[in-house]
């Protein structure tokens, strides 16, 4: 048997360490083995999907793979994702004959721990982890037993950045062989309105060129590219795929006016993206590196950028050169304006460039700040322009200083904030640190660029983005006393076909109007932007759309957050980058976010065996949680914990609010709990069911006199006659007899009885000002062991033992939710499988549970009909027929 079982990794090539040339070798040992070992040999990629919600710019992606094992043996399965740099992973999970393994996020240290532990246990273990800030590779590798099918779903969320005025998706498309349901949809909502949307891939011929599907209209925009398994082959009858390359989905929206302001669920984002403004002037000293190392090809192709970056400069921009090795040689003495005539004299002199010598850094950088300063001194340059530095370099200075430290004070000396320093490293043969914590110390940042036949176009389009400034000095303001958490708010340019994005937290909740005020300087005058939208209004526009999901600008706030956290600790003081450390982990923990700071470990027991003695609760899971738990939550979602099948059931059940569900009855100990239905604010007149939750509980403990209302405000208990009031914001222990009662403010309440179970009731919080929804609670039953056999209700009469089989699984409507036929109770039931969520172990995001769903209010699961559960009120006794 193969030792590496399960095998994730995600890899970095941003940085030349250790850790790459690891990678590399991995690398180079797949590539040793045989392909068919690998992919080929009786392994069946039948299904693979990436299905994309995007809202708002912000992408929510997943990536679904299913194979089957067709061979005759166990056999390897080699699950591979090239994911966009700057996403972050959310999920990953791995079934295996219907078993369910969830990846779990954890702070670093922590999960390697977890990780070896369960190496040291015989089992085979998985370490998602971002090695470094430039994730690039996802790496699954994972026996299966014959005739056995395994399904992988990784999900990851990013930013779409605009460039060059438009918003870029892509994605990798590798299937490494040809695959009957191969598919890529996008669905895309922007509120401002769809202006404009391009779908292409790298691979496409002219055959599947006709398989790209694309459409907009409105808000909503739509791609999908579908081709056949005969659409894929590479020629007629052949096994090889076209399918490899980059497929990109490229769009814009509307701009009606300057900015774009989205407030829901008491968050805010603040998308920024003036047109039709004059450039501000530009005033930029090139500083190439001409050392011995640059000597070939990559001079050829700095050469051949720069020439064409001189066309692009426009009039009344100022510019020169200074190139180094050993020796500081600038073109000219000052810079010159573009004119004509300057640059023909300019591409002269870049085509007479030649490599040779040694790299001195720092005073190439010393001698250009100096040229600056003295232009703008003898006022050469125009009053109202931009001043950047762009530096391009193969190395580490190996002249003049040589302490990178050092190196970086004086530079950071001499700028004094006045200019951009954006640092362009080319190939890996230098400290890219140095680099990037330089130019971001001096309002800058670093781009790598690969050597590759492309390389040229790499410098030509970096160039791109920072050729056309419109604004300086950009300052965005919004309400003081309402808002708190901004992200990055002050900007030194926007660039043409770029956006400024700021997301932060509204924390008055009766402010009924919201403000954004956009101070800068223009190339003519100093310029004001302002924009006020009615916060009720503009979350009404956005709630219920179809392509949005959760509460996606409360992830685009964390996500950015993150993103700047991380940076603003390249170039902090040790103290500092320790906080913004604990700050960017905190997040990346709440929100499940893989970052540099945090790893996802997935743990596979070797066999079914392993898995009774130990099963994956045990290295999985951050919380120590009872092995069962029963639960209602959501709307309202019953679900039902069967850990003899390894299992869940659950049923919805639907009937109007203000009705009054028996959860929990146990004569024996006197245990009683039910649960009243609350529907939404308001009630839409389409048809269609409406959704309701558990509004408020009733518990009643006879055995102790004690009756407990628990509503979204309050708990109350009533004791005889003495009376108690908590509300969810208290943070208390109560301990009297026979019961224990534990309030986390404004997450959940822990009830404790003696004699019988233990419940959780999960506060779910919805912003004030949601124009549908309201509070809500989650209800869990623990230690079912502890109530007596004779117990009911909808919750309780799952507290035995219940059995069932499931056969004949097929396809549904839905492909991610195939159909079974269930045998329970000497009922045959058609089920289908969903996944619901738990919010037991985590009140914040819950924890996704797969289960067989019963349809028709729980019919044929159930005891009898579901309205036989109805009760007068929260505090009567059932009666069930």
């Amino acid at each position: 048997m193969d030792i590496v079982l399960f095998y994730v990794l995600l890899t970095s090539i941003a940085t030349t360490t250790n850790a790459e040339f690891v990678i590399t070798q991995f690398r180079n040992i797949i590539k040793k083995r045989s392909t068919n070992d690998v992919i080929f040999s009786g392994i069946d990629i039948y299904s693979m999907k990436i299905d994309s919600k995007v809202t708002s710019r912000f992408a929510h992606n997943v990536i679904t793979s299913r194979a089957v094992n067709r061979a005759s043996v166990s056999k390897e399965v080699l699950f591979e994702v090239e994911l966009p740099k700057m996403a972050f992973i959310t999920n990953f999970s791995m079934t295996i004959d219907g078993i369910t393994y969830l990846g779990n996020i954890k702070e670093k240290e922590a999960a390697k721990k977890q990780y070896e532990k369960a190496v040291s246990r015989g089992h085979t273990a998985g370490l998602v982890k971002a090695s470094g800030r430039k994730t690039e590779k996802f790496t699954v590798s994972v026996n299966i037993a014959a005739a056995s099918k395994v399904t992988f779903e990784l999900t990851y969320e990013e930013l779409l950045k605009r460039h060059l005025g438009k918003y870029e998706m892509l994605i990798k498309v590798k299937p490494k062989q040809l695959v009957k349901q191969f598919q890529i949809e996008a669905n895309i909502f922007e509120p401002q309105g769809i202006s404009e949307l391009e779908a292409l891939g790298s691979f496409i011929n002219n055959d599947l060129t006709q398989t790209i599907e694309k459409s907009f209209s409105g808000k909503k925009g739509h791609v999908s590219f579908k081709p056949t398994i005969d659409q894929q082959r590479t020629c007629e009858n052949c096994s090889t795929s076209f399918l490899d390359g980059d497929f990109t989905i490229k769009y814009d929206v509307k701009r009606d006016s300057p900015g774009n302001l989205q407030i829901i669920s008491g968050y805010f984002v603040h998308f920024f993206a003036p047109a039709n403004l004059p450039r501000v002037p530009k005033n930029v000293i090139f500083v190439i590196d001409i050392s011995h190392s640059m000597l070939g090809q990559k001079m050829e192709q700095t050469k051949e950028a720069l020439l064409k970056i001189l066309d692009d400069v426009k009039e009344n921009d100022h510019f020169n050169f200074i190139l180094f090795n050993n020796r500081i040689i600038p073109w000219k003495e000052y810079l010159v304006k573009a004119t004509l005539e300057n640059l023909k004299e300019a591409q002269k002199f870049v085509q007479s460039i030649k490599a040779t010598g040694s790299t001195n850094i720092n005073d190439a950088l010393i001698r250009t700040v100096e040229m600056m300063n003295e232009a703008h001194k003898e006022k050469v340059l125009p009053e109202r322009s931009s001043s950047t530095v762009i530096m391009l370099t193969d190395g580490n200075p190996t002249s003049g200083e040589l302490n990178q430290g050092k190196i970086q004070e004086n530079v950071k000396n001499a700028i004094q904030g006045r200019y951009s320093l954006y640092n362009l490293a080319f190939g890996y043969d230098m400290d890219y640190n140095f680099l990037e914590k330089m130019a971001l110390e001096n309002n800058g940042l670093t781009r790598r660029i690969y050597e590759d036949s492309d390389s040229a176009l790499q410098l030509q389009s970096f160039y791109d983005e920072v050729a056309n400034p419109m604004l300086r000095a950009v300052q965005l303001h919004y309400p003081i006393n309402a808002t708190s958490e901004l992200t990055q708010n002050n900007f030194n340019h926007y660039y043409d076909g770029s956006e400024i994005v700021v997301a932060g937290r509204i924390i008055d909740n009766d402010l009924n109007s919201f403000t954004a005020d956009v101070k800068a300087q223009g190339a003519n005058n100093d310029v004001t932007f302002t924009e006020q939208v009615n916060i009720e209004e503009r979350a009404k526009a956005l709630h219920d759309q179809e392509y949005i999901f959760g509460d996606y600008i409360e992830r685009l706030w964390a996500y950015l957050t993150i993103q700047q956290l991380l940076e603003k600790r390249i170039s902090a003081q040790e103290e500092k980058r320790k906080n913004l450390a604990a700050q960017a982990l905190e997040l990346s923990l709440k929100y499940k976010f893989v970052t540099p700071l945090t790893s996802m470990v997935v743990t596979k027991p070797e066999d079914k065996a392993t898995i009774a003695d130990k099963p994956v609760e045990d290295t999985s899971i951050q919380y120590s949680y009872p092995s069962r738990a029963n639960s209602v939550d959501g709307d309202p979602h019953f679900l039902i914990d069967v850990p003899q099948k390894k299992d869940h059931l659950c049923f919805n059940i639907n009937l109007d609010p203000g009705v009054v569900l028996n959860l929990v009855n146990d004569p024996d100990t006197g245990i009683t709990v039910n649960g009243q239905l609350i529907g939404k604010k308001k009630v839409s007149n389409n048809g269609q069911t409406q959704k309701t939750y558990i509004g408020k509980l009733g518990i009643v403990n006879t055995q102790l006199d004690l009756k407990i209302e628990i509503t979204t405000e309050k708990i109350t208990l009533q004791n005889g006659r003495n009376t108690a009031t908590f509300t969810w914001l208290d943070t208390i222990t109560l301990q009297k007899e026979g019961l224990t009662m534990e309030i986390n403010r404004e997450k959940n309440l822990v009830l404790s009885f003696r004699d019988g179970a233990t419940f959780i009731v999960v506060l779910h919080r919805v912003w004030k000002k949601h124009p549908l929804h309201q509070d809500f609670l989650g209800f869990y039953t623990l230690d079912s062991h502890k109530v007596s056999e004779h117990t009911h209700g909808l919750l309780g009469q799952f507290f035995q033992h219940i059995d069932f089989e499931v056969f004949d699984i097929r396809p549904g409507s839905d492909p991610e939710k195939p159909h079974a036929t269930m045998i329970v109770k000497n009922n045959k039931l058609t089920v289908t499988r969903v996944s619901e969520k738990d919010y037991g172990k985590d009140p914040s995001h819950g924890t996704i549970i797969p289960c067989w769903f019963i349809h028709n209010n729980g019919t044929g699961l159930i005891d009898g009909a579901h309205t036989n559960y109805i009760v007068s009120n929260l505090f009567s006794t059932p009666f069930i027929n």
